[in-house]
């Protein structure tokens, strides 16, 4: 309960994820019939990149702040919201503010959809009930990720995407997410699952993929993006998301955009962008 995602907002993990969540809010609106949002460790939703946390750590540098030109062109056009949900909170141009997901989902969906931002932190859960206690979208939870995810399932939309990223700071965490995802499928086995998972030298990623492909559920999709090598203490040398029940076309989508996002994150021009079918579709 002590994380506080301020101090990583905006990093590459934050650019990789957030550009995902969007792609996926897109796909999910090409039905008319709303859908709810569940973020189940939702943070404060928007982030001070010249606060004190932030500068702290200058985190943002390597990620969104190596973003300001564009990318290549098919995979502009496919980040366009994510842009997009940036400007918002900029809205005299640059890059202070950055959105955390709830943030990005708020800007993206529509009327009829819905969004639980969930945050168990009692400052952070503070912070985002004020801020977003005026939409009448949103509603803002406290409870342990696990916990949220079962009450919100199945909602009455009988659509949904549930996001579930945990800081792994525990060392039961990744199992307790691979967990949560389960036992999210058994309450709503069609909605659409992101787990988000840090490479680093611990190989905690290989556990999260081995137990994602075991669950043996069509349409599994992994998600990664290298900006370096892995090596013991040099914390996060990547990121991946766990897709269940991917959205048609979706990972054609991001066959464009994660290679073109590892070039540009890369450290010293070393990048590494992986797509693939865990379970393809049926």
């Amino acid at each position: 309960m002590n994380y506080r995602h301020a101090y990583h907002a905006g990093n590459h993990g934050d650019v990789l994820k957030h550009i995902v969540l969007a792609r996926l809010i897109s796909q999910l609106k090409k039905k008319d019939k709303g859908f709810v949002i569940v973020d189940a460790h939702g943070g404060i939703g928007a982030y001070d990149l010249e606060g004190v946390e932030a500068f702290k750590t200058g985190e943002w540098q390597d990620g969104i702040g190596k973003l300001a030109a564009p990318l290549a062109k098919d995979a502009e056009e496919l980040i366009a919201p994510y842009r997009a949900a940036i400007a918002a909170l900029n809205p005299g141009g640059g890059l202070r503010y950055y959105p955390g997901s709830p943030e990005i989902a708020r800007q993206l969906m529509r009327d009829q959809d819905r969004l639980v931002i969930n945050e168990l932190h009692p400052d952070d859960y503070a912070e985002a009930s004020t801020r977003y206690g005026h939409d009448r979208r949103v509603s803002v939870t406290q409870l342990d990720a696990e916990v949220a995810i079962k009450s919100q399932l199945p909602p009455t939309e009988r659509r949904g995407l549930i996001l579930i990223d945990p800081p792994y700071e525990e060392k039961d965490e990744a199992e307790r997410a691979i967990a949560m995802l389960g036992q999210g499928l058994k309450r709503l086995a069609t909605g659409v699952f992101v787990l988000w998972y840090p490479i680093k030298a611990d190989k905690i990623d290989q556990r999260i993929v081995k137990a994602a492909t075991a669950m043996a559920v069509n349409a599994t999709l992994k998600v990664e993006m290298r900006v370096r090598e892995a090596f013991e203490g040099g914390g996060l040398a990547g990121s991946g998301v766990i897709i269940v029940n991917t959205p048609w076309m979706l990972d054609g989508e991001l066959r464009l955009i994660v290679p073109a996002l590892a070039k540009r994150l890369g450290l010293g021009g070393w990048g590494q962008a992986n797509v693939s079918w865990l379970v393809p579709p049926a």
